[in-house]
């Protein structure tokens, strides 16, 4: 790789990195789902948020990673433009693309903590940790430590409460 093309890889990955700083989140949900043995299931996601106008720089980004998809929230209220979202659930694109440039590339802002978290969760999914009732509670307690640090719908859900006083005992 040319010295001008090194140049310009740090260029776009300084400014990917602001650009998550500023707009990006690194999220954990639990979905009820009956098809599976716990009745739950985990998605993590990088996420990038913009208006319709700002979708060249989704598509720039999507274009360096090389993974995930976007996707639109169309708005029918007052505002004036589509929103649109770079999503990577992949927990492979996830541990082998998004994680490590996160690694080299430190967040500046309290990101970089639900970015480590994040980072712990998925780790914790690849090594099918999240199968178990109980190591979905340890990743549910993580989650709620995360962006707006909610208390977890799961672990609110009476049958996990139930199943995990008998854990407990």
């Amino acid at each position: 790789m040319s010295a001008d093309n090194q140049q310009e890889r740090s260029k776009i990955e300084a400014w990917i990195l602001g650009f998550t700083d500023g707009e990006g989140c690194f999220s954990v949900s639990f979905i009820k789902n009956k098809t599976t043995k716990t009745g739950w299931q985990i998605f993590p996601e990088f996420v990038i948020t913009q208006g319709a106008k700002s979708l060249p720089a989704l598509e720039v980004i999507r274009s360096y990673f090389k993974c995930g998809r976007l996707f639109i929230n169309k708005r029918y209220d007052n505002h004036r433009e589509h929103l649109y979202r770079y999503c990577v659930r992949s927990i492979t694109d996830l541990e082998k693309v998004i994680i490590p440039f996160f690694n080299r590339n430190i967040l500046k802002t309290y990101k970089r903590n639900d970015f480590q978290i994040f980072s712990k969760i998925v780790s914790m999914m690849s090594k099918g940790i999240h199968i178990k009732k109980n190591g979905m509670i340890r990743i549910a307690k993580l989650v709620e430590k995360m962006n707006r640090k909610k208390k977890s719908r799961f672990l609110k859900s009476s049958e996990t409460k139930r199943q995990t006083q008998f854990m407990v005992n």
